[in-house]
């Protein structure tokens, strides 16, 4: 299996604003389980401080092999997302690894 772990950081928002892209990003992130079916696993933490320094959300994903993660990364529904976050966040940081 690997797990695939996204962290992104969004860029300043008013604390109402990004509580509604924070909301906006989880479930679109969350929707790719039942729109990719070679993901296995997916959970979606957001930073209970909203104003932290540090990142925003947490995507925790499995793929069974690293194919089927490299089918996710190009999957239409998972580029969908990839503009969505690409247009809220400033930063994000992956690590893949086999479990």
């Amino acid at each position: 299996m690997i797990n695939h772990v996204v962290l992104f950081k969004l860029k300043d928002y008013p604390v109402e604003e990004k509580k509604k892209v924070l909301a906006e990003v989880k479930d679109a992130l969350e929707g790719l389980k039942d729109k990719i079916k070679e993901v296995k696993y997916i959970e979606v933490g957001l930073n209970y401080e909203v104003e932290a320094k540090s990142h925003d959300i947490c995507l925790i994903s499995h793929f069974e092999s690293i194919a089927d993660l490299d089918v996710y990364r190009v999957h239409p529904d998972h580029m969908k997302v990839v503009d969505l976050i690409g247009k809220v966040a400033e930063t994000r940081a992956a690590v893949d690894y086999e479990f």
